[in-house]
């Protein structure tokens, strides 16, 4: 910098007075206003909704008599097996099995999203097995089959039991709630120190 611009520099920045405290604390850390909230979910329903297409093309069918089961690594084999065989309490229900390809995947992912805002971790869905349904059998079995796939929060899912619904509806598996989570390292913490 050449002297002339130096000096030029110095009188305009004269009257200007240093900070005296931290700048960082000034910045809010308020929480996020329901705009920002509502677009959040809004971004958040738009990718899930290109994941779970309804382009019947892009979806592996599976027959009416299928099993369908759909672990996540991670999900423990004794968690898992308890889900295949139905010993965890159902905490709520959802059939889609008479709704068009749109409208079922609509109300699984808003069912989800809801269970899971309350913390529930067993759901079931009734697809039904789909005999008659058309353009193929188990359409909406199908559908349910790779939507649930697609869904990051779905820790597992396996057919249910007979008496649940049998081949025409599946358990789900939801994470814990982080009250939950804690809750469960407490009682682990217990049950070490007890050795």
């Amino acid at each position: 910098m050449q002297q002339n611009d130096r000096n030029l520099f110095l009188e305009e920045m004269a009257d200007v007075v240093p900070l005296t405290h931290d700048v960082s604390q000034q910045i809010s850390r308020s929480a996020p206003s329901a705009g920002q909230l509502a677009r959040k979910a809004a971004a958040e329903l738009s990718e899930y909704h290109q994941r779970m297409t309804t382009e019947l093309a892009l979806i592996p069918p599976v027959k009416p008599e299928d099993m369908l089961s759909f672990k996540r690594e991670g999900v423990q084999d004794a968690v898992f097996k308890n889900l295949r065989l139905g010993q965890y309490h159902v905490a709520a229900e959802l059939d889609v099995h008479a709704l068009s390809v749109t409208q079922a995947r609509d109300f699984l992912l808003s069912f989800l999203q809801a269970q899971i805002k309350r913390g529930h971790r067993c759901v079931s869905i009734i697809h039904g097995k789909g005999y008659s349904s058309k353009p193929f059998p188990a359409l909406i079995k199908s559908c349910v089959n790779y939507w649930l796939t697609q869904v990051d929060e779905v820790m597992a899912f396996h057919s249910a039991q007979r008496h649940h619904g049998g081949y025409g509806a599946v358990y789900v598996m939801l994470p814990k709630s982080t009250a939950k989570r804690i809750e469960s390292r407490e009682i682990n913490a217990r049950g070490v120190r007890k050795r």
